[in-house]
């Protein structure tokens, strides 16, 4: 019953292929608005039941010029080796086919689509390059441009739909493959940064493999937050967009202001950094004994001005700290420009920076250090007899000192109130 029952879903392979609404380059149903220029950033795993294993990053850069798009796709490995860079650029309305590059590891592969792709195929084995005449039969869309093909169509409950991609695969006659859109349906995707997102989750079945490919796709916007490929021995990809764009500090940095603020004054700023004895662990109910613990000579002291982003940052982070509910919030990625360095220059624990513009500063060490203290401890007893025997006993106590290593963490804000100011701080852990 079972061979029948498979030979009748062969047999109608070919009607439901058919039956399945086409979608091919300027078909009325693509919608190119729904693709954003922008980079956007996603973590590729690899899922076995409940284990993740981070591949590496996948970068999609889209850019819009000359009424055509270009999308580079490139994938890094987590190991930090080779990046592999796909560049596809097709028509800004139609998404048809104009050109395509790509280098891995093996090959250099470069492509113009048009009634005939030419090209050239470069394998690094061989060190032999092939030139390429190309002929396929049917319109296409180029692979690279399927993750965002799929969200610029009229998406819904019981949307059906069966598309053309085209992959070049040395050696192989097959150029055109095709894929079914065979279930769309609604999803709530939670964002661990973002929260809770309406999005569709859409089904694909690659036809010729049979591999399947989950897409959950934002309702509002088209974001792509997730794809999920099967792969060989129950193993799946699953690629998880990162959010680039997530910014919820609504204070801009002005990396161009606080670089003048840094190196633009004729202030400075002196100090000393150490850590006081009653900054210590407490062991035995007594503190340590040293007055002072100086910085090392040649621990680094940073600087950076204080700013209403600045503060922003720290309060948001602040909440979701408190919440437990989401990852923190990342300093803006020009915030480097707003940090100035100095070295503690002695044993003293001196530091100094000069050029400084005024304004509030944070200024922050961290270092290690060694201290000690002092404790009692029972050494014995003394015991006391006379002629009636034991009258009694004594207890004997010895001192010792006990070494130990701390690390002190200090954060001061300083504020200089005119140019030309010098302002002496301690940067003392009390």
């Amino acid at each position: 019953m079972k061979l029948n029952m498979l030979a009748f879903a062969v047999m109608l392979l070919p009607f439901i292929a058919i039956s399945q609404k086409a979608i091919e380059p300027g078909n009325k149903d693509i919608n190119t608005k729904y693709i954003k220029p922008g980079k956007y950033l996603y973590t590729v795993y690899y899922v076995k039941g409940q284990e993740w294993k981070n591949m590496g990053a996948l970068t999609y850069d889209i850019t819009l010029a000359n009424n055509q798009l270009t999308l580079n796709n490139t994938f890094t490995p987590k190991d930090n080796g080779q990046p592999t860079p796909r560049i596809s650029t097709a028509d800004a309305l139609t998404l048809k086919a104009i050109s395509y590059s790509d280098e891995t590891k093996n090959a250099k592969l470069n492509l113009n689509f048009g009634g005939t792709i030419t090209g050239n195929y470069y394998s690094k084995k061989t060190k032999k390059d092939k030139k390429l005449k190309l002929n396929p039969k049917e319109d296409f869309f180029d692979f690279n441009w399927t993750d965002h093909l799929i969200g610029t169509l009229p998406l819904d409950v019981g949307y059906k739909a069966r598309f053309p991609q085209f992959y070049y695969n040395d050696g192989s006659d097959v150029l055109v493959e095709y894929y079914t859109i065979k279930e769309v349906k609604s999803f709530v995707y939670n964002s661990p940064r973002t929260g809770k997102h309406e999005t569709w989750l859409v089904s694909v079945l690659e036809e010729s493999t049979k591999g399947v490919y989950n897409y959950i796709i934002d309702k509002k916007d088209r974001r792509l937050w997730q794809r999920e490929m099967s792969m060989a021995n129950g193993m799946w990809e699953i690629t998880v967009n990162e959010e680039l764009d997530y910014q919820p500090i609504k204070n801009k940095f002005d990396k161009e202001a606080v670089a003048r603020q840094i190196s633009g004054g004729n202030s400075v700023i002196i100090g000393t950094a150490y850590a006081r004895s009653d900054s210590g662990k407490k062991l035995g109910g007594l503190v340590n004994t040293a007055k002072k613990q100086f910085a090392p000579k040649g621990t680094e002291i940073t600087l950076f001005p204080s700013s209403a982003y600045y503060e922003e940052w720290v309060e948001v982070n602040k909440k979701i700290r408190k919440q437990k509910k989401m990852p923190e919030v990342p300093l803006d990625s020009d915030f480097g420009y707003s940090i100035k360095k100095s070295k503690v220059y002695d044993d003293q624990g001196h530091f100094e920076f000069a050029d400084l513009m005024p304004g509030t500063y944070i200024v922050m060490v961290s270092f290690d250090f060694s201290n000690s203290y002092n404790y009692s401890y029972v050494s014995g007893y003394t015991n006391y007899y006379n002629y009636y025997g034991y009258q009694g006993s004594t207890t004997n106590y010895g001192t010792a000192r006990q070494n130990y290593t701390d690390k002190a963490n200090i954060e001061k804000r300083v504020s200089i109130d005119k140019d030309g100011e010098k302002k002496e701080i301690n940067l003392k852990e009390i």
